[in-house]
């Protein structure tokens, strides 16, 4: 049996345990985890600092957690509490009666890599006729368009940004666009830095070239319309820019609901069309899907319609607010520090830095801002673009927005004591020649072992600190890293075939 002091070694034991048992175990389970709230985690999460809000959320995923969102006629509370987001995303987003996008249509998808992937499904399938069609976005542009071109074989055309704006040029975007391309994107902002891109002159030249514009706002879409509301220069991005034909906008980011939701909108209903799926050649009961899934829970959504309900119009523009204040005072803390610059003057929920010449090894800086409490995330160098330290900054960073710059300035002293990471001389001469197809499981125990990891053991906790692999990482090559990362997080998951006894 299981121990009371340990974890229980699998899932299924033989005779079950009890509730209080299984609660235990995940709780002591996620005690491993980054922490969700207090303000110290920029990444992955985003968390308001409201009272009361976890627990309303809870309550309304649990009383629709077993609705399936198969079938609206079956549930129709379901359905109701799905217009009523995609309603209020379009109104945020430009959209509606009375506005220059009255028709404005949507669906409630799990997330911005689903909303996206429908997106260009949406824009393959408006053109049968083109045998190979093709999507043009930024290098900027959010990786899951990239997977959405695997996935739905379309070719991806990969527009550079210039490394001192960090934008496409909008000439650029349009001599990419040719004959059988099915779907221009653009980010308001960025995930990477920040940025927005020039969303008007690139829809005006999709629309000129007769092709569907996208805007991702999955990161930016419910903030960015309060910031501007509150006097920032935010510049025109939404269903208000003729050209614009759809836009994601997630809501368990700056809206603030649990994972996931997220919304795409389309500026008709003939531009959604396409994005269903309907199948009817079978004994079975005939699919009709709006988005990816089939079965769905109600949970996230109701726990999304309870998160708008109760914050309302006024509450998130006191958030937006909160977290403008919040952005501006870590950008001043990154200035302040020698031997660091931001990539861009925030112009969102951002701040993205990286070093100054002569400045710190950026990936020992984020474990040297671990130790301290604060996790942040890595981003390595691409192209013309140097390796960089992204935070996401939401409304409950901002109590703890004067503990930062004091905490970086000595993180930045400890990275320079330490001095920065060195690849052992047999790992980087590796790196160097190895291809992707070279990767067995034996190169890749072999890196790991050299690396300090454990010989690909992943029967061990992972490391504290990641500066050696992110190292490793940045030096390698995109296809390499690519491969690299699957290989290790490989290692990580494995079944656990123990009766959990």
């Amino acid at each position: 049996m299981i121990d009371e002091n340990t974890l229980g070694a699998g899932a299924l034991s033989r005779d079950g345990v009890s509730a209080e048992q299984a609660l235990d175990e995940v709780r002591r389970l996620r005690a491993g985890d980054r922490p969700t709230h207090g303000g110290r985690l920029f990444a992955y999460v985003y968390d308001p600092a409201v009272p009361g809000l976890d627990d309303l959320t809870a309550a309304a995923h649990s009383e629709s957690a077993h609705v399936n969102g198969l079938d609206p006629t079956a549930f129709p509370s379901l359905l109701a509490m799905e217009n009523a987001l995609v309603g209020a995303a379009g109104r945020v987003l430009g959209g509606g009666p009375g506005t220059t996008a009255p028709d404005v249509v949507g669906s409630v998808t799990s997330g911005g890599t689903e909303s996206l992937i429908l997106a260009v499904k949406a824009a393959r399938d408006a053109h049968p006729e083109i045998a190979a069609p093709r999507i043009v976005v930024p290098s900027t542009a959010h990786a899951a368009f990239a997977k959405a071109a695997h996935y739905l074989r379309v070719a991806l055309d990969v527009v550079p940004v210039s490394p001192d704006t960090l934008r496409p040029e909008p000439a650029a975007m349009a001599a990419a666009i040719g004959p059988d391309t099915v779907l221009v994107a653009c980010s308001a902002p960025s995930y990477a830095h920040g940025v927005v891109d020039p969303v008007a002159e690139i829809a005006a030249v999709a629309a000129e070239a007769g092709v569907r514009c996208h805007v991702d706002a999955c990161f930016g879409g419910w903030s960015l319309p309060y910031l501007r509301r509150l006097g920032e220069p935010v510049p025109a991005f939404d269903f208000t820019v003729p050209g614009v034909t759809s836009i994601s906008v997630d809501l368990h980011k700056y809206a603030y609901a649990p994972k996931g939701v997220s919304v795409l909108l389309h500026r008709d209903a003939t531009g959604r069309a396409p994005q269903y799926f309907a199948y009817a050649d079978w004994p079975g009961y005939t699919m009709i899907n709006p988005v990816i899934a089939s079965t769905r829970s109600g949970g996230p959504i109701a726990a999304a319609y309870a998160t708008l309900r109760h914050l309302g119009d006024a509450g998130y523009l006191r958030l937006a607010a909160t977290t403008r204040d919040a952005v501006a005072a870590l950008a001043d803390a990154v200035r302040a520090v020698d031997g660091l610059r931001l990539m861009a003057e925030p112009e969102s929920t951002v701040v993205c830095f990286t070093a100054a010449e002569g400045g710190p090894d950026l990936f020992v800086l984020v474990d040297e801002l671990t130790a301290r409490g604060w996790h942040t995330q890595p981003q390595l160098s691409y192209a013309d673009l140097p390796a960089s330290v992204h935070l996401t900054v939401t409304a409950s960073v901002a109590p703890r927005v004067a503990e930062f710059g004091p905490d970086l300035a000595a993180a930045v002293a400890a990275t320079h004591a330490s001095g920065p990471v060195r690849l052992p001389a047999e790992v980087a001469s590796l790196v160097g020649v190895l291809t992707p197809e070279a990767l067995t499981p034996e190169v890749v125990a072999g890196l790991a072992a050299g690396l300090g990891l454990g010989g690909g053991d992943s029967s061990g906790p992972l490391p504290d600190r990641m500066a050696v692999v992110n190292t490793l990482l940045d030096a390698a090559p995109s296809a390499l890293r690519e491969r690299l990362l699957v290989e290790f997080v490989g290692l990580l998951q494995r079944p656990d075939w123990s009766s959990g006894e």
